[in-house]
């Protein structure tokens, strides 16, 4: 039976960077910066704020401890290259942003009763004194990660080493926020553990009929194929690196907002208001303000750079004028009396005036990007040209903050963002209505252009001259129309590495980097990380059908024809009628069975069982743990229409 694919198909549920670097090019180090690349990074510098060290400052500010070699910080030592001179092929605002995730190592006070451990993963975890023992605020992506990294906290921990943790708090609903919950309850079970409302329906929901796609897509924008070094992967813009190991979710026990936007609770003793914050940096978020402490925790809603109003792996757009209204609540609700701000990225701030001038930052600049972009779109800027006429219009205040500088989303790519969540894809010149498949365009351009050799010269003049980007267009169309070219394949690899080291946004230069390194050595199968059982057990059959669906050959299909049957959890009573018809297929949860080929009585724990490989359906029916009443046939007909996605599909054109 075709359904192990789940495993894979699920992946980016959990996280946005789940794969495994298991496949990376060995001995793969690039080619050096060209002289027209050297030249565009050092103009790039010369208008950068280098003077202000502020965040530098912050960063060293508290610490405790330093990793020692037990901890989670051994993914570092791959990046140790960036604390020496600036490589010409690293563009010199993102090789700053990398040497600042450097500075993050270890364990550090933030204030009295609150501490964070920096640098063991893409995200911060913090701990926060209560009555009877320590709020954990975060848990980073992986269970190895956090369970070294608490232990390590508490192994040199100032006061209360040997106190319990009795809480643990989600901020949202990406990976590296509570993949690492298993490795906090391994220590400490039987915790409570508190999270957004729609928490868990958003781990389990966000992204999941485009997973496949997504998980192919993850290995380009965060540089899994790639090694560290001056001409591959150097930072990962939020953080340094991802840590590795199982991505797991514990259930929460408590939520926040169910009733009210703002809510006040105490934990342990620990008064705190919870502001729901959804549908901006995360489908489910939430930040908190301590009021005895007079500290903001801001979850992702600000880091010391600009965010993603579109991920490039591919997500839902996101809200940037929502975004820029919660922030501007946190700065009216508490910013004249916050004096520690603290958030799941980057180091903290402290001091009330410091604090205001940050929250306005990064308020105005979410709200610049929405508020332009839609000005231009609406004297007809088109969705290609806006990102680079809203790039000339970001005032100098914005320029000169490193902290709104584009490290993980680019004023680019999150303008063009903006335009598609109004507008959609469409620009309304009617030569783009309904453009010819890729493949066919790309030969007509070949035609027109006069061949491959009149092009691959032209391409060849204009990349000694630094033209890369429009040398990357042609000599994709070109590629595309011969994948077997391999003077084009070469240069086109060598076009997509000089843009990729001039990029300032992280995953510009990994997707660019990737794009060279696939058209020289073909596509890196990097291992996806499977999600735990704990997301797959939360599942309905609802869900999980509706994933089976996008994955229905409809040629086989329409030979097939009409199939019905229900699907009845005895764990609940929920009933299930599953019906592929016109080659589709639909489910719907029912009050009772329909007339229908066949009923299939089993729990969903038990048929995730059956999904990732651990039981076999007749093992399950003759233990009792499932029963088919009617015709079997019409459940594995449908079954037989399941085809695999592909999980290394050509992004470059492959040979």
């Amino acid at each position: 039976m075709k359904l192990t694919y789940i495993m894979t198909y699920l992946a980016l549920a959990l996280a946005a960077t789940a794969f495994a670097d298991e496949a990376v090019v060995l001995d793969y180090q690039g080619k050096p910066a060209t002289a027209a690349t050297i030249a565009q990074n050092k103009a790039f510098a010369v208008d950068l704020n280098w003077q202000d060290v502020t965040a530098f400052e912050n960063a060293k500010k508290g610490l405790i401890a330093p990793f020692d070699q037990n901890t989670a910080d051994l993914m570092r030592n791959d990046y140790l290259f960036i604390n020496q001179t600036m490589p010409d092929s690293i563009n010199p605002s993102l090789y700053r942003q990398a040497t600042l995730n450097m500075a993050a190592e270890g364990l550090y006070q933030v204030r009295e009763g609150v501490y964070q451990v920096r640098g063991a993963d893409l995200s911060n975890m913090t701990l926060i004194r209560s009555d009877n023992g320590w709020i954990v605020l975060d848990v980073l992506l992986t269970r190895e990660a956090a369970k070294a990294s608490l232990e390590f906290a508490l192994a040199n921990m100032p006061e209360g080493g040997e106190a319990p943790v009795v809480a643990m708090i989600y901020s949202h609903s990406h990976g590296d926020h509570f993949g690492g919950s298993r490795g906090v309850t391994d220590l400490f079970p039987d915790i409570d553990i508190y999270a957004p409302v729609g928490m868990t329906e958003e781990v389990i929901s966000e992204n999941l009929l485009a997973g496949n796609a997504m998980s192919r897509r993850t290995v380009y924008q965060y540089g899994s194929g790639l090694q560290a070094h001056p001409h591959g992967i150097v930072d990962a813009a939020l953080g340094k690196a991802l840590s590795e190991g199982s991505i797991d979710y514990a259930l929460p026990t408590q939520l926040f907002n169910q009733q009210q936007r703002q809510e006040s609770h105490t934990i342990d003793g620990v008064e705190l208001i919870a502001l729901d914050v959804p549908g901006a940096e995360a489908p489910a978020e939430t930040v908190l303000y301590f009021p005895a402490m007079k500290m903001l925790w801001t979850a992702e809603l600000t880091f010391h750079g600009m965010h993603n109003i579109y991920t490039l792996r591919g997500a839902k757009v996101r809200d940037a004028l929502a975004w820029s209204k919660y922030i501007n609540e946190m700065l009216v609700f508490w910013g004249d009396e916050a004096e520690t701000l603290i958030a799941s990225h980057s180091s903290p701030i402290w001091g009330g005036q410091n604090i205001r001038d940050f929250l306005t930052l990064q308020r105005d600049n979410y709200g610049f990007v929405h508020n332009q972009a839609m000005r231009l779109a609406n004297n007809g800027v088109v969705i290609q040209d806006i990102g680079e006429a809203l790039e000339a219009l970001v005032p100098a205040t914005i320029k000169q903050s490193w902290a709104t500088n584009g490290y993980h989303g680019s004023y680019s790519h999150n303008a063009k963002a903006v335009y598609n969540r109004y507008l959609g894809y469409f620009d309304m010149n009617p030569a783009n209505l309904n453009p010819l498949p890729t493949l066919p365009e790309a030969l007509k351009y070949v035609e027109y252009m006069g061949g491959s050799h009149h092009i691959l010269k032209r391409a060849q003049q204009d990349y000694t001259a630094g033209e890369y980007r429009f040398v990357s267009t042609v000599l994709n169309h070109l590629v595309t129309a011969e994948p077997g070219n391999i003077a084009a394949r070469e240069l086109l690899a060598d076009s997509y590495e000089q843009l990729g080291y001039q990029a300032e946004t992280a995953g510009w230069r990994n997707i660019y980097l990737t794009g060279a390194l696939e058209l020289r050595e073909g596509i890196q199968h990097t291992a996806l990380k499977p999600p735990s059982k704990d997301v797959m057990a939360e599942l309905t059959f609802a869900e999980l059908f509706d994933l089976l669906a996008v994955r229905v050959d409809s040629n086989e299909a329409e030979e097939i024809g009409f199939v019905n049957f229900n699907v009845i959890d005895p764990s609940n009573g929920v009933i299930t009628y599953v019906e592929l018809s016109n080659a589709n297929l639909n489910n719907i949860v029912v009050a009772e069975a329909r007339p229908a080929q066949a009923t299939l009585t089993i729990s969903s724990k038990n048929f995730v069982d059956f999904m990732i490989g651990e039981r076999g359906i007749t093992g399950l029916i003759f233990s009792g743990d499932a029963s088919v009443d009617g015709n079997p046939l019409a459940i594995l007909k449908v079954l037989s229409t399941l085809v695999e996605p592909d999980p290394y599909f050509a992004i470059v054109p492959s040979q």
